[in-house]
């Protein structure tokens, strides 16, 4: 592996049939050449600065790349830098890139029908797709355009089907940023949005590496849980509509709890005869290395919420309820659940050709498969770097805790994981690594190869950091 100069080269390595589909996409690697941003990507980032408003995705502003085009898990800037993609859109680009079954069904339906809300050919395809892919207990659905809008769908199905009001999150949970749902928010992104909405509470998650109550699992009893029940019990007003969680948390850090926790936090919605909502719009459409997330537990959710990778990049997002909740009223009158741009035949095409194309590729079993020797490699690198603090993962979706001693697990400086992110940048890796809770989770189709020579320039900055960067201190 050559470094020296930024660039990945193949040092004359004979070249593997690729990932899943053994095309040639799976087989391409990361190539920088100068400066990071390159002159076009500024001039294109500099233009558009000068009309997009404020609050963009801080890795967007970090990176200050213009983006031409992308294939498979690669992506490429406006100057043809070619970039191993580790964040797939935050978990959108589920078959990478202009995948090509999906160019040709976007462009055909596109020549056909885009809008409206009548019964196609190609969204009774998508309805009866998603149920053949649902777990076994939600039969139905609704489509959407978003992930917040569908929640919020969620929660008014629940409260539709229990007729109370109430809802309890938890910590480092996110599941949009409308009112409806910011105050399910657990953290202080949601400061200065004030008043939120009322009945919602939030109680920690099962995040064991940084456990609010400095505890260890399994010793702890799932303390975390008996919390959450005293919480319901002295915090709300006795009307539990619904528990949301997610399965394994993304924004908080792609976060892993012990599998029999969510079977704890079913058995508590139960005991306050709630519903329990599964927020899988990270961990859904195989990104564990299963289809759903909930498999890994064994639990069956009431509802379901799913999106991000359903649509491979099409904004496309879902409700998914068994048949009795589903006839709960008011939500299952006329006009109740719809939604504008809902079910739109484009995004039912894109629904349809992601699980045809997941099932195809076996793209569940390669995030099961790349996903395993990631976690491992990771490790690797636990020990062999001490900022390395706690190492997790479920098939694509991996996060490490990047610590400034293993002791009192403080984390790394905003300013060192900047230097982290362009270091990984300049060398042709495009990662969440500018927070010290890293987050991993490239799309789908990544070949081993590809995982491997991402996970080799994320040793060589490592090593760029402990030789070089001051990161014990601020």
């Amino acid at each position: 592996m050559i470094v020296s100069s930024g660039k990945i080269a193949d040092e004359g390595k004979s070249r593997p049939a690729g990932g899943p589909d053994g095309g040639a996409a799976a087989d391409k690697l990361p190539h920088v050449a100068g400066p990071i941003p390159g002159p076009k990507s500024r001039e294109i980032f500099e233009a558009e600065q000068r009309h997009i408003a404020p609050g963009r995705q801080r890795i967007s502003l970090l990176a200050g790349l213009a983006l031409d085009h992308g294939e498979g898990a690669t992506l490429v800037d406006a100057d043809g830098n070619v970039y191993l993609d580790f964040v797939a859109g935050i978990g959108v680009a589920s078959l990478g890139h202009a995948h090509p079954a999906m160019v040709n069904a976007l462009g055909e339906q596109a020549g056909r029908l885009m809008v409206g809300t009548f019964a196609t050919a190609e969204r009774a395809e998508a309805f009866r797709l998603l149920a053949d892919v649902a777990p076994p207990n939600l039969t139905r659905s609704h489509l959407y355009s978003g992930g917040a809008e569908a929640v919020e769908a969620a929660l008014r199905l629940a409260r539709s089907a229990t007729k109370k009001h109430e809802v309890m999150g938890f910590w480092g949970g996110f599941h949009g940023k409308t009112g409806g749902v910011m105050g399910l928010i657990g953290d202080e992104s949601k400061h200065g949005y004030g008043p939120l909405a009322a009945g919602q509470y939030l109680v920690p998650y099962a995040d064991c590496y940084r456990c609010p109550f400095k505890l260890k699992h399994p010793s702890c009893g799932l303390h975390c849980v008996e919390f959450a029940r005293q919480q319901i019990r002295n915090s709300s007003a006795g009307a539990i509509a619904a528990v949301i969680a997610e399965p394994m948390q993304g924004t908080a850090g792609n976060v892993i709890p012990p599998d029999d926790w969510l079977v704890a936090v079913k058995s508590v919605a139960r005991e306050f005869d709630a519903l329990l909502i599964a927020d899988e719009m990270i961990t859904g459409f195989g990104r564990t290395g299963r289809m759903w997330g909930i498999e890994h537990s064994g639990v069956a959710a009431d509802i379901l919420t799913a999106g991000k990778g359903m649509g491979a990049g099409f904004p496309v997002s879902a409700v998914l309820m068994g048949e009795q909740v589903s006839h709960a009223e008011p939500f299952a009158k006329p006009s109740a659940s719809s939604s504008s741009y809902g079910g739109n035949p484009l995004a039912a095409v894109a629904v349809a050709q992601t699980i045809k194309t997941i099932r195809q590729e076996k793209l569940v079993e390669n995030a099961r498969r790349v996903g395993a020797m990631l976690l491992g490699r990771l490790l690797e690198l636990k020990e062999k770097y001490e900022f390395v603090g706690d190492v997790r993962g479920r098939g694509l979706l991996l996060g490490l805790d990047l610590v400034r001693d293993n002791t009192s697990r403080r984390e790394l400086s905003r300013k060192v994981m900047e230097i982290v992110f362009k270091e990984a940048l300049k060398r042709g890796l495009l990662m969440m690594g500018y927070f010290p809770r890293v987050r991993i989770n490239p799309p789908l189709v990544i070949s081993e190869r590809q995982a491997q020579t991402g996970i080799e320039i994320l040793d060589e900055v490592f090593a760029y950091v402990r030789d070089h960067v001051d990161w014990h201190s601020g």
